[in-house]
């Protein structure tokens, strides 16, 4: 399919409706973060076994996303896509309605299944279904539903849950995603294989084959597993390190986080084209903006003018991360590029868990100081990987 008869049958349209795709899957992935605490209380579980809802969707993630995008080949990729979604509609459905915890687990195992599946394959459609000239922007604007879920999804979600209880918030999410189901179903034209398209083959073979014939995709993974988990290892304590490094009042905390997420948005669009031009240079600032904000973070404690600026960098920054790092494998395998995608996905998802869960560990062996000095270790080396991996004009 041409990008022309894309473009007369509402390219817009498809962009937006693979963008309420992946703001429906994110949110439905971080949902419970806000959640925990009652879902813990009325299905007679500790927190720490409920925080299984946010640790298994992410490690199955990461496996589903290379296998679906690998057995996607040569199939419909709306097909594909509408059926995932469906199965985001009943995983959530499914977690509302349970009685016993088991059943939520099971459900999000469902949802893991899902988030990498739909996550490989949306990232890279932007350039069958918009004009060469437009994939950069279409591109930063799918990913700015990553950031939009963080800033409008799950604070939306949460705060319904003050009124609906944890199912409601679950259910209202189940019912986003079956709108979801129908805006792919109509508004996103069919997306067969190409005619040059390689077939599909078994087993992992092609995801092994790629990283170890492509150079540029073999750095892509190492900058995604730096700068992921150097951000995660830091992130996942970000309401503790403003309310007791920075010393921000509880009711503030908010408001930065608020201002954080705002940041993200910004910082997705901006990195969108320059990432489009030249990906390895985009890396290489948003890595640099990373380790700036959290070794200033590390050493300006108690400073709360301070601490919200590099707050507010840090978002700016990383808010780029996902649409550098999606432009960076389309750029890597151009002839591959959901295979690719499939790979930045599953890594990505396990850097977030592993950045976790250094995290944890790193706070509670030493001190917030050396969590923030860590994870701006990390992002130092990213922008050292991605200054020394070459000046390829497609980098």
């Amino acid at each position: 399919m041409s990008n022309i008869q894309v473009e007369r049958g509402g390219a817009r349209a498809a962009v937006a409706a693979v963008t309420l795709g992946i703001f429906t899957v994110m949110t439905a992935e971080l949902l419970p973060v806000g959640l925990l605490t009652p879902v813990a209380a009325e299905l007679g579980v500790s927190a720490g076994t409920a925080g299984l809802m946010v640790t298994v969707p992410g490690l199955v993630a990461a496996f589903s996303a290379p296998l679906i995008a690998l057995r996607a080949a040569g199939a419909d990729r709306r097909a594909v896509l509408v059926a995932l979604m469906a199965l985001v509609a009943v995983a959530n459905l499914a977690t509302a309605a349970a009685g016993h915890f088991a059943v939520v687990l099971g459900a999000r195992v469902l949802l893991g299944v899902a988030i990498g599946g739909f996550w490989a394959l949306a990232g890279g459609l932007a350039p069958r279904i918009v004009p060469a000239a437009d994939t950069a922007r279409a591109t930063a604007v799918i990913f700015g539903g990553v950031s939009a879920a963080s800033v409008l999804g799950v604070p939306a979600a949460t705060t319904a849950a003050e009124w609906t209880g944890w199912r409601g918030a679950f259910a209202g999410v189940g019912v986003m995603a079956v709108v979801a189901t129908g805006a792919l179903l109509t508004l996103l034209p069919r997306l067969p294989s190409t005619p040059h398209e390689p077939a599909p083959r078994g087993g992992l073979v092609p995801l092994l084959r790629l990283p170890r014939d492509n150079a540029r995709v073999r750095t892509g993974l190492l900058l995604t597993l730096l700068l992921v988990t150097g951000h995660f290892l830091a992130y996942s304590f970000v309401r503790p390190v403003l309310a007791d490094h920075v010393h921000v009042s509880e009711g503030l905390v908010g408001t930065l986080l608020l201002g954080y997420g705002l940041a993200g948005v910004a910082g997705n669009f901006l990195a969108g084209p320059a990432a489009g031009r030249s990906p390895r240079r985009t890396l290489a600032v948003l890595a640099a903006g990373l380790t700036v904000a959290l070794l200033a973070l590390a050493l300006t404690g108690g400073t709360t003018p301070a601490g919200a600026a590099l707050l507010l960098l840090w978002g700016l920054a990383y808010g780029g991360v996902s649409v550098g790092l999606q432009s960076w494998f389309m750029a890597a395998a151009p002839e591959d590029v959901e295979t690719a995608t499939g790979l930045y996905v599953s890594v990505f998802c396990l850097s977030l868990a592993l950045g976790a869960l250094l995290g944890g560990l790193l706070l509670d062996a030493t001190t917030l100081t050396a969590v923030l000095g860590t994870g701006a270790a990390l992002t130092l080396a990213a922008c050292a990987a991605a200054v020394l991996s070459g000046r390829n004009p497609t980098s």
